[in-house]
Order: C-alpha cells, then sequence, then structure tokens
C-alpha cells in the first residue's frame, strides 16, 4: 500500500531553516506529482508547493523565494526546504500524492517557528 513518510520537523528560530523529507513507497514515484501541504493552528489545510513528475515546480504566493521543493528518484523522496522562516510558517507539514485515484496523507510533521 502507499506509504508516505515526513520527517525534518522540529523548533526553529525566526529567520532559520529546516529542510523536509517525504519517503515514498507502494506506488511508482517517479511518475506521480508530488505535494507539500500544510495547517496552521486552527486553520484549514493549505497547498505549500508542487513538483511534477519532469520536475516542473509550483508554490503558494506566502512561500516564494523562501521555500524549495525538490525530489530523487533514487531514493523515492521529496524534499521541502525551508529557508528565511517566520512565525506564520508554523504548522503540521503533510506529504501528499494521489495514486489510482485515491488521495495518500502522510502523518505530518510539527514545524514551529519562534524565538
Amino acid at each position: 500500500q502507499v506509504q508516505l513518510v515526513e520527517s525534518g520537523g522540529g523548533l526553529v528560530q525566526p529567520g532559520g531553516s529546516l529542510r523536509l523529507s517525504c519517503a515514498a513507497s507502494g506506488f511508482t514515484f517517479s511518475m506521480r506529482t508530488m505535494s507539500w501541504y500544510r495547517q496552521p493552528p486552527g486553520k484549514e489545510r493549505e497547498l505549500v508547493a508542487t513538483i511534477t513528475s519532469l520536475g516542473g515546480t509550483n508554490y503558494a504566493d506566502s512561500v516564494k523565494g523562501r521555500f524549495t521543493i525538490s525530489r530523487d528518484t533514487t531514493k523515492n523522496t521529496v524534499y521541502l526546504q525551508m529557508n528565511s522562516l517566520k512565525p506564520e510558517d508554523t504548522a503540521v507539514y503533510y506529504c501528499y500524492a494521489t495514486w489510482r485515484g485515491s488521495d495518500n496523507w502522510g502523518q505530518g510533521t510539527q514545524v514551529t517557528v519562534s524565538s
């Protein structure tokens, strides 16, 4: 079955950096668009960044120029490099992919930006 396992979250000061990883299994990773979403406290889940199977990327306006999504097909892993972090980036970050018509989510990783 599809598994998405996020890691790399934590507590960081404003202006700091973190790199999230999402290890994927159970589907043909190289052929699928992969996405990162986040859910801030008390708010709805929102799309952060997407990377297609060909490497095309798209970002939410709020993270453009600060976050970079990438993928390594040899490791079946998608990454989210987050720089210049702000308190408003505090959220649970989720990895997402569709496969055979089903939505698939990871368990999430907490990112807290605070001094």
